[in-house]
């Protein structure tokens, strides 16, 4: 049985080679899919948080360019997190039927 590139979760994580990684699982209760659902739920918070501190940060008049840059540079990573997230998401929700009127 072959399963479809359309059919697979995208993972919340990427390979040692920088590539995106699939799981193709027909329980959505198992180890691996129970472990990307955490691991999505932890990258979603800790993004939420780091908006938090971008907000403080960028209030701060006396906020230095290192201290900014690297706010950058985790903001980058938040996104790409997020992205990834809604992705996955995205490619789980079921297709409805097409209407037939």
């Amino acid at each position: 049985m072959t399963t479809r590139h359309d059919e697979l979760r995208l993972l919340p994580w990427s390979g040692p080679d920088g590539k995106p990684c699939f799981l193709s699982a027909d329980d959505n209760a198992g180890y691996l899919s129970r472990l990307a659902d955490n691991t999505e739920a932890m990258q979603l918070g800790l993004g939420s948080e780091l908006l938090d501190h971008a907000l403080a940060v960028l209030s701060d008049e006396h906020a230095d360019t290192h201290e900014l840059r690297l706010l950058v540079s985790d903001l980058t990573g938040a996104l790409r997190d997020a992205v990834r997230v809604a992705t996955s998401r995205g490619h789980r929700l079921a297709t409805p039927a097409p209407s037939t009127r």
